[in-house]
């Protein structure tokens, strides 16, 4: 089982530069244990012009067998025969094993990490990984569909069953060359889920932590790819279960990564009648005037903010000394790591660092890390959430965390027809799965407030016109003094 990954180099940066990122010195061959065999790297080439690092699995048919695992789990089970323990590709062809060996040899750069050159990390190199023995249950088309999308050149020769026999045609294995620019450490996690997808099996069984190891390494393009499904579905082996889990996880991803913007665009829009000598405050940052304000009059302290996003409201509240503790909370790695650099955690001082702590976690469920805090704020976060899924978030936030304040803001629809440049009947944001008029929102709040046992006022954010509302509507939750929620899980909201 063999791979190889190559670069060429510049005249300011050798192509050695990939012995940094592999952590892996080009002028040593090493050797590494594997549950299954052995794992060699080694270069066979190496100048400051090109240079190639090679991966070789040995892997001991013996100890496959002992483990049980033949021809792997997959979307069959078991393989059906006993001679298929002894007799399978799973020495010679890529699998989920050259995956695995993968993720263990070249753990640090699958990690995007590099402390000996950390500039080099996020440099695109001009990459050539070839793959001798790929299987492709699908074929070399289903190969150009699932690394075409992702930038790179695909070639994809399918393999004969028998050279001296052409009319036997190919075989299901195919030849792999990918090229193109790319991270190398995003080049590691596309081939460590590719590869056990295009054999469609593995040779271990598929937990439920496979989940997190597929959206880890999908991280910034699974969410996005048009074979997403056959990925997900085959990435873990077809159990529902897990498909339904990531499908969600994924989803929620996607609707935190469309809202990582600094200042949406309306909210940044110029009222034409406001006087223009005088620079008008954007939405956004009344939004975080008034929450502020809220959570001033509350009497909080420590405070929530979830689905922060890239950390502006976090970054608000940290310049508020009443504020002793902020806790920002987002599916979305990406975001949280960019907010990480927006409040500088890195040279935070460590009074200051210990104020604040950057989560990541869905609200859709139940997480014990989140109770016991005076208020929890979700800003511009409830619309992005489809109305079925609502009540699993109402109840994980309400019923499950249970802060003695929620401040809830969400966008007026009925002040839309005052923003000239917003079609009709569009909402705000391209991602807003639905925009409450003042009476809808009302209303939803109230029947939350008597659920789970909170008082709710409402205040205007933003200029108040007298038609049709302010351009966002904010609720303030208070929990009743003496009250326990009387509310159970409902379906979908689950425990983390």
């Amino acid at each position: 089982m063999f791979l190889t990954i190559s670069t060429t180099g510049t005249h300011d940066r050798p192509a050695t530069d990939l012995g940094f990122l592999l952590h892996k010195h080009p002028e040593k061959a090493q050797a590494f244990s594997t549950s299954h065999g052995r794992a060699h790297v080694f270069y066979p080439e190496a100048s400051a012009e090109r240079c190639t690092a090679a991966l070789l699995l040995e892997v001991d048919p013996v100890a496959l067998v002992r483990r049980g695992k033949g021809k792997g789990k997959g979307r069959g089970g078991a393989a059906d025969a006993a001679l298929a323990q002894y007799v399978n590709d799973r020495p010679y062809a890529a699998s989920s094993l050259l995956a695995v060996a993968l993720s263990a040899v070249f753990k640090s750069a699958l990690n995007g990490s590099c402390a000996a050159r950390p500039e080099l990390v996020g440099r695109p190199l001009p990459l050539r990984i070839e793959v001798p023995v790929l299987p492709a249950r699908g074929g070399a088309e289903l190969v150009e569909r699932l690394f075409g999308p992702l930038g790179w050149t695909v070639t994809a020769e399918p393999v004969a069953l028998d050279a001296r026999f052409p009319e036997w045609g190919d075989s299901r294995y195919v030849r792999l060359v990918l090229e193109g620019e790319a991270q190398l450490a995003e080049a590691l996690r596309q081939l460590y889920v590719m590869l056990p997808v295009l054999d469609d099996t593995k040779h271990y069984w598929v937990a439920p932590d496979e989940v997190d190891k597929l959206l880890r390494a999908g991280e910034g393009w699974l969410a996005e790819h048009p074979q997403q499904q056959l990925i997900i579905n085959r990435y873990l082996a077809g159990r529902r279960s897990l498909t339904r889990e990531a499908n969600e996880r994924l989803e929620l991803v996607r609707l935190a990564d469309a809202d990582d913007v600094d200042v949406e665009e309306l909210d940044n829009a110029v009222d034409e009648d406001a006087d223009t000598e005088e620079k008008p405050v954007p939405l956004a940052v009344r939004r975080r005037e008034a929450i502020l304000t809220a959570l001033r009059a509350s009497g909080a302290h420590r405070v929530l903010d979830l689905g922060c996003g890239q950390g502006q409201l976090v970054q608000a509240l940290l310049g508020d000394v009443t504020f002793t503790e902020v806790v920002g909370v987002d599916v979305s790695m990406r975001a949280l790591t960019v907010a990480a650099r927006r409040l500088r955690l890195e040279r935070m001082g460590e009074r200051q660092a210990e104020r604040v702590t950057l989560l990541q976690g869905s609200l859709a469920y139940t997480d014990k890390r989140l109770k016991g805090y005076d208020a929890a704020v979700l800003s511009e976060v409830i619309e992005h959430v489809d109305l079925d899924r609502l009540p699993a978030v109402e109840y994980a936030v309400f019923g499950a965390a249970r802060p003695a304040a929620v401040l809830v803001t969400t966008p007026n629809v009925e002040y839309n027809v005052r923003w000239e440049t917003l079609p009709a009947g569009h909402t705000r944001h391209g991602d807003h799965r639905f925009e409450w008029n003042r009476e809808e929102f009302g209303g939803w709040a109230r029947e939350v407030a008597e659920r789970h046992g909170y008082d709710v006022e409402f205040t205007p954010v933003g200029p108040d016109d007298p038609e049709v509302g302010p351009p966002t509507q904010m609720a303030v939750f208070t929990l009743r003094t003496n009250t326990a929620s009387s509310t159970t899980n409902p379906k979908g909201a689950k425990a983390a």
